[in-house]
């Protein structure tokens, strides 16, 4: 079994469909033989962004073990939500909150767009790479962009057949790089 891969469920809103995609992508992730593990930003300390970054890195103790899991892992799944033409801020922060360049620096990543509307969040990933980019962050190249997610996504599961093919590839694609 290859090394354990975390995939971030890239926003803070309760019932988002992107923590149901990171559900589908560990599932993805498992019938690969790969262990994965999720961080839902859902769950990041309340008060993170003001006890967890800049002159109080590292001593808030609930985001720690964030900053701590992102630091030793090697490979990440980032799904992203579409906010106002780019990602939450959330997703920012978390970011922000974590040990720079260390985090990042020669890592390898794959990037998931998820939307309501048409464009699947090509933006927000656009932007994300960037970041990542600037960080040193290896991003894999395939990135799927879901988009009118609601009517792709039916009872826990993605309906959507190209989705599916779209995310099971790139699972591969990840496991290979």
């Amino acid at each position: 079994m290859s090394e354990e891969i975390i995939i971030v469920s890239g926003t803070n809103r309760k019932a988002a469909m992107s923590y149901q995609i990171s559900l589908t992508y560990q599932q993805l992730l498992k019938d690969l033989g790969v262990k994965s593990t999720i961080i839902d930003l859902m769950l990041l300390p309340d008060d993170f962004s003001f006890s967890a970054l800049y002159e109080h890195s590292g001593k808030n103790d609930a985001f720690n073990k964030y900053r701590e899991m992102m630091l030793n892992g090697k490979k990440f799944v980032f799904v992203v939500p579409e906010y106002n033409g780019s990602f939450p801020g959330v997703l920012k922060t978390f970011i922000d909150g974590l040990e720079f360049p260390n985090t990042f620096t020669n890592k390898k990543c794959a990037l998931v767009g998820v939307s309501s509307g048409i464009q699947g969040a090509g933006l927000a990933l656009s932007h994300l790479t960037d970041i990542f980019h600037y960080c040193g962050m290896n991003v894999l190249a395939q990135k799927p962009k879901l988009s009118h997610i609601d009517d792709n996504f039916e009872n826990g599961e993605v309906i959507n057949e190209l989705y599916m093919t779209l995310l099971k590839d790139q699972a591969q694609k990840l496991v290979e790089f």
